[in-house]
């Protein structure tokens, strides 16, 4: 495709984010950056949607010709329901952060996992096939990363919850997937003591601005070998992040996840390279505003 890409009656493309609330987001940021680096005419604004709102909200995309829009927290399961298609991968996870609009169809994709493995296998560690991981928390963020996961052959992923019962549904439907178990926050110690770890992932809130200070597991859990990466992109170095790096831990952060979210979803919008690096500027300039 050359600059010719326009939006409905040829008019600049038009995109945003939902969520509720949805003032401390950065894709807005990071998108504008984006279409002006493709050198594409275009806009792409915050919607504060409240849940009882959601489909009204969904069918303005079709009604005002918005391109795509993103979906965040709380509205990336409820959405599946008021979308045309959802593409294999978000229908097996369970969430749909990415909806396209294609001449009044509505297809809706999953492009955390993705992101976040691009991001840890280019930061991190390049190769996770037989490595074993321990994901912190099973909420939707979880779901995609741990389905994205199983995709790169691991020798085993355990989750943790607070609440076993889910972590234990979530282990029981991708069993076919690959090795998984589910795990008690208070196991842990014992995990960690007897099972050698590779890798630790925090999937939940905890250590996210503005409480900073809090820990999602115990830093004296942590060991040297491990790789320890956070979700969280605000703070840069959460708690958990500053614990590892002092150990000796290589450290990985949720800013790469966030920002390649960001390229997959530009590339099924736009059919085009996401600009990576002029999105990632874009974010940490926000970050620092």
């Amino acid at each position: 495709m050359g600059n010719e890409l326009k939006g409905n009656g040829g008019l600049p493309l038009l995109f945003g984010v939902m969520g509720d609330p949805i003032s401390q987001t950065k894709s807005p940021a990071m998108h504008s950056a984006a279409l002006e680096a493709a050198g594409l005419a275009g806009t792409y604004v915050p919607l504060h949607v409240k849940p009882e709102r959601l489909g009204d909200a969904i069918k303005g995309i079709t009604a005002l010709g918005y391109r795509g829009v993103n979906v965040t927290v709380p509205h990336k399961v409820d959405v599946m329901k008021y979308v045309d298609v959802i593409d294999e991968a978000a229908k097996q996870i369970g969430a749909v952060n990415t909806i396209v609009n294609e001449d009044g169809v509505l297809t809706g994709y999953n492009t955390d996992g993705i992101g976040y493995i691009r991001s840890l296998k280019e930061e991190a560690v390049a190769d996770l096939s037989g490595k074993h991981v321990l994901v912190i928390g099973c909420g939707g963020a979880a779901r995609g990363i741990v389905y994205a996961l199983l995709q790169e052959k691991p020798g085993s992923v355990v989750v943790a919850n607070r609440t076993i019962g889910k972590a234990q549904e979530l282990a029981d439907e991708w069993s076919h997937l690959g090795d998984i178990s589910a795990c008690k926050m208070e196991e842990l110690a014992n995990l960690l003591q007897e099972s050698h770890i590779d890798i630790v992932i925090n999937t939940t809130s905890v250590g996210m601005y503005p409480r900073t200070g809090e820990l999602p597991i115990p830093a004296e859990l942590l060991a040297p070998h491990m790789v320890v990466s956070d979700l969280i992109y605000n703070p840069l170095k959460t708690e958990l992040l500053l614990r590892a790096e002092s150990i000796g831990c290589r450290i990985h952060n949720g800013l790469g996840m966030f920002v390649y979210q960001g390229a997959y979803a530009f590339e099924y919008w736009t059919g085009r390279p996401a600009p990576v690096e002029a999105m990632r500027a874009a974010v940490l300039s926000s970050l620092q505003a």
